[in-house]
């Protein structure tokens, strides 16, 4: 599933409406966990669309990046959500050495920017974000990987298309 994204604030909708699908789905998560991949280049919005879905999940204080702390954890709705960003990572063995693999698992969101960089690693994504920069706009790029996945993929793109219709504009 492909959307295209003028400016920040549709990036900020869409991890908004992702934030939606989570605590719809909040029972599975709390029962297996949810990993949401999320790739793209430098400035193509990554840590916007996460910020955006903590605001939505409720977090009101500060969501800074995780580029140089690697992770930051917040709590929602008895959830814990980890946003990982593996960007400073060297090889795929550092995510091993981190000791964060243990943090996944039931009852837990894992948001992981620059998954590529844990490559054979990380657990299967339920969810892959992929951000392509288009000049000043972003082509985002939603994949499944799990039934867990595709339940939230079709919860987004339910709401987009609805959000969308609400406002007049093409999906």
């Amino acid at each position: 599933m492909q959307f295209f994204l003028r400016d920040e604030s549709a990036t900020a909708r869409l991890g908004a409406l992702l934030a939606q699908a989570l605590l719809a789905q909040r029972a599975s998560i709390e029962a297996q966990g949810f990993t949401l991949a999320v790739s793209g280049d430098l400035g193509a919005g990554k840590t916007t669309l996460v910020r955006a879905c903590l605001r939505e999940l409720g977090v009101t204080g500060a969501v800074k990046s995780p580029t140089f702390a690697l992770l930051e954890p917040y709590v929602f709705s008895s959830l814990n959500f980890y946003h990982f960003d593996f960007y400073r990572f060297t090889g795929p063995t550092e995510f091993g050495d981190s000791g964060f693999r243990e943090l996944f698992g039931p009852g837990t969101v894992c948001a992981i920017e620059w998954p590529e960089r844990a490559v054979g690693q990380l657990p299967t994504p339920d969810l892959e974000v992929t951000l392509t920069i288009q000049e000043e706009a972003r082509l985002v790029t939603l994949l499944a990987r799990t039934e867990l996945g595709e339940a939230c993929l079709q919860c987004v793109q339910k709401n987009w298309t609805l959000n969308q219709m609400a406002n007049g504009a093409d999906a």
